[in-house]
Parts: structure tokens; sequence; C-alpha cells
């Protein structure tokens, strides 16, 4: 199957002490969040698409060809800077969704996530894993993902609850479809009013869609970099790269 990668990262690391593109914020010397990601998703996938926004596109380095990028103009949500590149994905057989700041989740995880899309038709691939006070929480019911609960919103997570890593691997046939119809009766978020990209995952599943847990055994997968605490963690994780 032919994947494109999407990468939303209008952020601005202002909460990092940067003055420009999250993704752009230097791990090393050598490297930035962006290299890093690149470097992983690059020989794993056909095609990968930045949403960014409008300074962050002005400030980008030239890219290759089988990178293309649009804009998100404001930051309203993950789930609008995802369809912002709808033109694009939608002429793959899935698309896969890695956050901007997501930049230790493994060359492992990603290529058995992959392979564990079996079908361009409704299927959605999700690595979990646990935590010991998840952000965010997914519920699942057999075979069935029923919801989502996040912290940002007020929510009260289980101890050891499945959380993700950033990751989502979604087919591409019918998205679209799918999004416009649960952008119609969504609900905004109780404390950001906010319509969340995550709780579409278990309206696909109440649409039939086959949702499939990828467990994660290393829980640093799902640490992004939000705050200066996690940019030194991982500034001191990559000091050492090559």
């Amino acid at each position: 199957m032919k994947i494109c990668a999407v990468i939303p990262a209008a952020g601005r690391g202002t909460r990092l002490g940067a003055d420009g593109p999250k993704i752009l914020t230097p791990l090393t010397a050598k490297h930035t969040i962006w290299s890093i990601l690149h470097g992983k998703l690059a020989p794993l996938v056909d095609h990968i698409h930045l949403v960014l926004s409008p300074d962050g596109a002005a400030a980008f380095p030239p890219l290759p060809a089988n990178i293309s990028t649009s804009i998100q103009p404001a930051p309203t949500g993950m789930g609008d800077a995802i369809f912002r590149g709808h033109d694009v994905w939608s002429k793959y057989d899935a698309v896969l969704v890695v956050w901007g700041d997501q930049v230790f989740v493994s060359s492992d995880t990603l290529k058995r996530a992959l392979a564990a899309l079996t079908s361009a038709d409704r299927q959605a691939v999700l690595p979990v894993t646990r935590m010991a006070v998840p952000y965010v929480e997914y519920i699942f019911d057999g075979l069935k993902l029923t919801k989502v609960l996040q912290t940002r919103e007020g929510d009260a997570t289980t101890p050891n609850g499945y959380s993700d890593v950033g990751t989502f691997l979604l087919s591409t046939a019918g998205l679209k479809a799918a999004w416009d119809d649960y952008l119609a009766q969504a609900p905004r978020g109780a404390a950001t009013s906010e319509i969340n990209f995550l709780p579409f995952l278990p309206f696909l599943s109440g649409q039939g869609w086959r949702i499939t847990p990828l467990e994660v055994a290393d829980a640093t997968e799902a640490r992004g970099i939000n705050t200066k605490d996690d940019l030194n963690f991982f500034q001191s994780l990559y000091k050492n790269a090559p």
C-alpha cells in the first residue's frame, strides 16, 4: 500500500524558549525535531506532508520533491490540521499521522504499525502504551474503541491505562466523509472548547471501522516535547547522536 505521512506542525516553540516553528527546535548541534522525524519516516513512506503555520512555512528550509506542505492559518486543532492536507494524502492508500513533537516514536513502532494495516478500507492502527498517569486514555470494549479520556478536558484517567504515542495510521478511503459526519455532531471540549481529533477514533469504531491497537513496550515513546523539561530530556538523550 502507498502511505503518506502527515505531520501537523503549526505550533510555535514559545513554551520551549524558542522564537520560531516548534518543529525546527534544535535537539543537538546537527539535529532538529524535524530532521529526526524525517530520518525515521522517509525510509518507510512514499510521501511526507507537513502542515505549518504561515510563519512556520516562511521559516522552513527548501524541501525535496517528495515532501509537501499546506498552511493552517490559525491553530484550531489537530483534526483541522490533518484535513488541511486532504488533497495530498487522499491520493494514497493510508495516512500515517505523527504529531510534530513526537520525536521519540521508534522506527520499530512505525514499521509494526504499517505491517498491522491489512486493509485500505475502514481500518485504523493505534499504537498504545501503558502509562502510570495517562494524559490521554483509550477505553476498549472487546474489539471496539468506545471512549477517549483527555485530562486537558477535565477527564480522570486510570492509572496504568492505555495512552497513545502520538502516531495514528488510517486508511484514506471514506475518511474525509467520516470526518464531515463527525463534525456535524461532535461536542466541543469541556475545557478547551475545541473539536478534538482523538474522539474521532471511537466515532470511527462506532461506524464500523476496525481499530487495531498495537502495544508499545517503551512508554517514553508517548512523551512529546511540550515543556522545557521535555526539551532538556530529549536534548540530553540525543546529545551523542551521530
